[in-house]
């Protein structure tokens, strides 16, 4: 069966010279950098779209809920879709339709036109970052620069994520003639274009091809089954848990059922396929996804309930609280610098070394809200230094992790299975981001009343961040597993 599947695809190995090869790299992550920006950069200025936009607190969330869910979606069948039209032609056409998407956004004005464009944004953004990993796969076939590649590329996404935060803070406050908020989405239209026009002028079409059309009918199960999962657990919580999102996640679990039978049905018969079920037979893959998960449920909900609290809770400003995360941002850009060579040498035990760092931080984050006095962070404190130098060495932490993430799982994946193999990857990660805000987030605000006291706001930032020094010993568990 493997065989058959396998002949539709025509594969040539292409020795590229190396400055062609780093520059294209730079180009395809434009893709990661602009779509985890944008899924950050509201998280700080939500208040402001809401007050812009004279929405409700419901409108505000879903900004970023849709987003999340295009995003998930499609994922894989934007994978797919490189294989059959050409990685080079969606990545284009994807971050094209990306910045229209994004000008939309910025163009809103009112609730419903800018979800509308954000579930777009985050589609679009789903067909485009598969193929900036699939062509990492066909640019470097050597193990050892691959896994550069991949660092490199995992650190991008890194700072992408504390760049938004920090721009989400200080964007909306910008006067002039353009409300503050809207600058958020139209500095994609610069960066889309300038990507859009390098990858036109500079990639080159990775000669893979596979004959057919695509599996319409699975795209369509997925679908259905990706939606039943993720819509309820990110809108469940918000709503109060509904019957219909309680019913919705077991549904979910059928529809994912039905999908993946015929998917097995299809490669039984040599049908065309919209994922190779081969991919989850490989061990180090299905660690490397359990270990992301797990990271990704605790790295994403820490900038949800650290965000409300400094915020909220202690009374920061946007622009202050984006301020600690770029504090927070230059230590992971330090340790990423140093963790893509040092993870090539000494393996996972630069990750192990950074979740315990993260851990321990963690630990003294807790500390510090426990000890210090409730204005404490409000000015130039001893306590505002140490929480500072805490911040810098968490983000350290998570740059020895995270770059090295995606290396982990797809190192060992047949360069014809990348595409699926990316896809199904980041589908993972953004189940995860949705988890995240579900079990931690959830977590959190459980134990504020309407109008939380300082002890409350303690309660509920301590049992959450425990929530996630959980998960972070799922992931120190999950990279003692030898894999194959």
């Amino acid at each position: 069966m493997r065989t058959m599947l396998r002949q539709t695809i025509t594969y040539k190995t292409t020795s590229y010279p190396s400055i062609y090869r780093w520059v294209a790299l730079l180009i395809v992550s434009t893709a990661a950098f602009l779509s985890v920006v944008d899924l950050f950069i509201v998280n700080v200025a939500l208040p402001s779209i809401r007050e812009g936009i004279h929405g409700t607190n419901g409108d505000s969330q879903m900004v970023i809920a849709l987003y999340l869910l295009g995003h998930a979606i499609f994922l894989i069948t934007g994978g797919r879709f490189g294989d059959y039209y050409g990685h080079k032609k969606v990545f284009i056409w994807s971050m094209l339709l990306f910045t229209v998407a994004s000008v939309c956004c910025a163009a809103a004005q009112n609730a419903t036109q800018l979800n509308i464009a954000r579930l777009l944004q985050g589609t679009f953004a789903a067909f485009m970052v598969p193929q900036s990993i699939a062509y990492i796969q066909f640019l470097f076939p050597e193990h050892h620069e691959r896994a550069k590649a991949l660092g490199i590329y995992g650190a991008i996404a890194g700072i992408a994520s504390v760049l938004g935060q920090y721009l989400g803070g200080l964007l909306p406050e910008i006067q002039s003639a353009i409300s503050g908020w809207r600058w958020l989405f139209l500095v994609n239209l610069p960066a889309g274009l300038l990507s859009a026009a390098a990858a036109a002028y500079w990639l080159k079409a990775p000669a893979t091809k596979i004959n057919g059309r695509p599996d319409y009918s699975g795209v369509l199960k997925l679908s259905l089954g990706l939606i039943a999962l993720i819509y309820p657990l990110i809108r469940g919580r918000e709503l109060g848990w509904p019957l219909w999102s309680v019913l919705l996640l077991p549904l979910s679990f059928v529809l994912l059922a039905w999908f993946i039978r015929d998917q097995y049905y299809k490669q039984k018969k040599g049908k065309q396929s919209l994922i190779d079920l081969q991919l989850f037979h490989n061990r180090s893959f299905n660690t490397g996804l359990m270990t992301a998960t797990a990271y990704f449920i605790a790295q994403d909900s820490y900038f949800l309930i650290n965000t409300v609290l400094l915020q909220t809770g202690i009374g920061l400003s946007p622009s202050s609280t984006g301020n600690y995360f770029v504090i927070q941002g230059v230590g992971y850009v330090v340790a990423a610098i140093f963790s893509i060579r040092l993870t090539v040498r000494y393996g996972k035990a630069v990750l192990q070394a950074g979740v315990l760092l993260m851990l321990t931080m963690l630990l003294v984050h807790i500390l510090i809200m426990e000890t210090a006095p409730a204005d404490a962070l409000l000015s130039a404190t001893a306590y505002r230094q140490v929480f500072l130098a805490v911040l810098f060495l968490y983000g350290m932490g998570c740059g020895s992790v995270l770059p090295s993430l995606l290396t982990i799982t797809l190192k060992k994946i047949p360069t014809h299975l990348a595409s699926t193999a990316a896809g199904a990857y980041v589908t993972f990660q953004q189940i995860s981001i949705a988890l995240g805000v579900c079990i931690t987030g959830g977590l959190f605000f459980q134990f504020l009343g309407a109008h939380p006291s300082l002890a409350q706001w303690l309660t509920a930032y301590r049992w959450a961040t425990g929530a996630n020094m959980f998960f972070l010993l799922v992931v120190a568990a999950a990279l003692s597993v030898k894999k194959d």
